[in-house]
């Protein structure tokens, strides 16, 4: 395994507290769900998307060798 720098690891934190977000936005939607289409129920929904994939995101970044991302020249 490569070592990460610092702000990959500053991303994989955020990209943790992006998860825990949704699922407490998760729960909320849960407990506010009672069989009527409520706009703030929506809003939860739609804010478990938006966390859930930022965490995804953020993690796949995180975990990515970005030193080994430099493209090399040929010299001719």
């Amino acid at each position: 395994m490569s070592k990460r720098s610092k702000i990959q690891k500053v991303i994989m934190g955020i990209a943790t507290i992006s998860y825990v977000a949704a699922i407490i936005c998760g729960v909320v939607a849960g407990y506010l769900s009672d069989g009527t289409s409520s706009p703030l129920l929506s809003t939860m929904m739609a804010s478990v998307v938006f966390f859930a994939g930022t965490g995804i995101v953020l993690q796949v970044i995180s975990s990515t060798s970005l030193p080994k991302l430099n493209a090399e020249r040929q010299r001719s």
